[in-house]
C-alpha cells in the first residue's frame, strides 16, 4: 500500500482531502497531516511517504522550501509532490517546476474528479519510475494544456505573449526545427470496457507514447480528447545530411516502433499523421495542420502518413483551419463571452452547409472545436462528457456523423451546451479574474509590473485584462499598481527605518525620480513633503 502525507495550515483543507476519496480503494494510506513544511520535513523522514500533498504558502517553512529539502536529500523521485496553490500564486508553480512536482491543484477549484486525477497521473509516474528516468516535458495542469492547444491553433495574439508564458511554464523553444504529429489512439479491447476503464487505459496509453518519444528527441505531447494527440519532435542540429525528408522518414520508424511497443503492453495501436518542418515555434502550428492531413489517409496498412504522402494522395486540403476564427473564438474563451461563441460557429455551420460534400472539412472543424473546448475549459473533459451523457457514444458521437449536415446538427447541439455554459460563468469569471489580479498585485508589489507579464501569468490577452480590469474596477491597471505601491511607499516611510531612495528601490521604481513623480501624482505632494507635514 502507498502512503500519503497532507501538509496543509488549515484543518479544513486537511480534512476535507482525507474525506474527499476512498483512499483504501486506491491502494494508498493517509499516514498523517502536518501544519507547516517543517512537521512534514520531519514526518517524511520518520515515515517515508510515498506521496505528499502539499500547500505552497504556509508559516515556519512553505511548501517550495520544503519541497527543496527533500530533493536536495533524496533525489527527484521520492516522495512525489503534487502541490496546492491559489489561481494567482502560478507563479510560485514556475519554482516548483525546477524541482520536479508531478502535478498542482487549485484550492477553489479542487473537487473529487481533479483530485482522483492528479492521484491518478502520479501513480501511475511511481508504477513507471523505474524504466523511464528522464520526464518528457513538467505536467502542469491546466494551464500547459492551453499553452499548446493556443500554439498548435495559431491563437497567440502575438509574439510578445507566446514567448512570455513560454518562459512562465519553463518550456523551451530554443530549437532549429520542430515537426508536429497528430493522431488517434484505437483498441478493439477498450471497446467492450466501460468508460471509466476505457479513459484509464488511453490515459495509461498516452503517458506511455509521451515517455517513449522522448526518448528519441525532446518531446511534447498533448491529449486532444480520450484518444486524439499531438507530439511537437523539437531538433536541436539539423546537419546537411538531415534532410526534411529524412527527418520524416525517421520518424517514421520511430512512430512505427513505439506503436509496436503500445499494442505490447496494452494492445492499443494508433493512426499517425507526420507535419511538415517549422522553423519557428509560432510556425509550428503549419506542422500541425499538414500532419492533420496525414492523418486523414491513414489507414490499417498504412498506420503513420507524411506531407509527402498527401501530395502523392492528392489530399492537400481536407483539414479546416480553425485559425482563420481565432480573433472571435480567442475572446469566446478568455470571456466566457456565449454570443460571440454563438455567432462564430453559426458562421461555420453555415460554410460547412454551403459545401455540403466537404465532409472531412466539416468533420475536422468540429473535431477542432471539441478539442479547443476540452483544452480551455477547466476539467473541459469531465464537462464535455456530461454534455453528452446521455449519448452512449459521449461527445466521440461526432465520429459517428456520416454526412454534413449530421456534423452540423452535431455542432449545434454542442453549441447550445457550450453557451449555456459561458452565460452561467460569465459575470463570476470576470470578478474572479479581476479579484485575482489585485491579489497578485498586491503580493508582487516590490516587482516592476507590467500589463503583458501579468496577463501572460493568468493566461488571457493583456487588451482583455485591460478592459476587464477598467470595468470591474474603479482605477486602470496601470494607476492601480501605482496607487498600490505608493500606498506601501508610505507603510514604509511611515516605520522611520528606510531612506526615501531605498523606499524606491525597493519597489522596483526605475529611480528615485520617477519615483517622487509617481508619488506625488498620487499623493498630492512628494516624498520629503509627506515626510515633513507627519511631524
Amino acid at each position: 500500500m502507498y502512503k500519503l502525507l497532507i501538509v496543509d495550515d488549515e484543518p479544513l483543507v486537511q480534512v476535507g482531502i482525507k474525506s474527499m476519496l476512498n483512499w483504501s480503494e486506491l491502494n494508498i494510506e493517509v499516514i498523517g497531516t502536518a501544519v507547516n513544511g517543517q512537521a512534514a520535513l520531519k514526518m517524511i523522514e520518520e515515515k517515508s511517504p510515498d506521496i505528499v500533498i502539499t500547500d505552497i504558502k504556509m508559516p515556519v517553512m512553505n511548501g517550495l522550501e520544503l519541497i527543496r529539502l527533500c530533493r536536495e536529500r533524496y533525489g527527484n523521485e521520492h516522495p512525489w509532490f503534487i502541490i496546492l496553490t491559489s489561481y494567482e500564486d502560478f507563479h510560485m508553480v514556475k519554482e516548483a517546476i525546477t524541482y520536479q512536482v508531478t502535478d498542482y491543484l487549485v484550492k477553489l477549484e479542487l473537487t473529487p474528479e481533479t483530485l482522483k486525477e492528479a492521484i491518478d497521473r502520479v501513480m501511475e509516474r511511481i508504477r513507471q519510475s523505474e524504466d523511464s528516468k528522464k520526464p518528457v516535458e513538467n505536467i502542469v495542469h491546466p494551464f500547459y494544456d492551453k499553452f499548446f492547444i493556443r500554439l498548435l491553433n495559431n491563437l497567440f495574439e502575438t509574439e510578445e505573449q507566446f514567448t512570455l508564458q513560454s518562459k512562465d511554464l519553463n518550456l523551451d523553444f530554443h530549437y532549429r526545427g520542430y515537426i508536429c504529429c497528430y493522431g488517434e489512439m484505437a483498441s478493439t479491447q477498450a471497446d467492450t470496457l466501460p468508460m471509466e476503464k476505457q479513459l484509464a487505459l488511453f490515459s495509461t496509453s498516452m503517458q506511455m507514447l509521451k515517455e517513449l518519444a522522448g526518448k528519441y528527441y525532446p518531446c511534447y505531447g498533448l491529449s486532444l480528447d480520450t484518444r486524439h494527440f499531438a507530439l511537437i519532435f523539437c531538433y536541436e542540429k539539423l546537419s546537411e545530411e538531415q534532410t526534411v525528408a529524412s527527418c520524416e522518414q525517421e520518424l517514421k520508424r520511430i512512430l512505427g516502433n513505439i506503436s509496436e511497443t503500445l499494442m505490447k503492453y496494452y494492445g492499443v495501436s494508433f493512426r499517425c499523421g507526420i507535419g511538415n518542418m517549422a522553423e519557428q515555434p509560432l510556425a509550428i502550428c503549419d506542422s500541425y495542420q499538414y500532419s492533420r492531413q496525414a492523418c486523414q489517409i491513414t489507414n490499417s496498412d498504412s498506420p503513420i502518413a507524411c506531407p509527402d504522402d498527401c501530395a502523392q494522395a492528392d489530399s492537400g486540403h481536407n483539414s479546416f483551419n480553425i485559425s482563420l476564427f481565432k480573433g472571435d473564438l480567442t475572446k469566446a474563451f478568455e470571456e466566457y463571452d456565449a454570443e460571440i461563441l454563438s455567432r462564430t460557429l453559426d458562421t461555420m455551420c453555415d460554410l460547412f452547409l454551403a459545401h455540403p460534400h466537404h465532409y472531412i472539412q466539416a468533420m475536422d472543424g468540429a473535431c477542432n472545436i471539441l478539442f479547443l473546448s476540452i483544452s480551455l475549459l477547466q476539467n473541459g473533459e469531465k464537462i464535455v462528457s456530461d454534455f453528452f451523457r446521455d449519448n452512449p457514444d459521449g461527445y466521440r458521437s461526432i465520429y459517428k456523423q456520416t454526412t454534413v449536415e449530421q456534423i452540423v446538427n452535431w455542432l449545434v447541439y454542442f453549441k447550445r451546451q457550450l453557451c449555456q455554459l459561458f452565460e452561467n460563468h460569465h459575470k463570476d469569471y470576470k470578478n474572479h479574474i479581476v479579484t485575482n489580479v489585485k491579489k497578485y498585485i498586491g503580493e508582487h508589489i516590490s516587482e516592476r509590473l507590467s500589463l503583458n507579464e501579468v496577463a501572460a501569468v493568468f493566461g488571457i490577452s493583456p487588451n482583455y485584462l485591460s478592459q476587464l480590469f477598467g470595468k470591474y474596477n474603479d482605477v486602470g491597471f496601470s494607476e492601480y499598481i501605482n496607487i498600490s505601491k505608493i500606498n506601501e511607499a508610505k507603510r514604509l516611510l511611515d516605520e522611520g527605518a528606510l531612506k526615501i531612495y531605498e523606499v524606491a528601490e525597493m519597489l522596483g521604481f526605475e529611480s528615485s525620480f520617477y519615483f517622487s513623480k509617481v508619488f506625488k501624482k498620487v499623493e498630492g505632494v512628494s516624498p520629503t513633503d509627506y515626510l515633513n507635514n507627519k511631524f
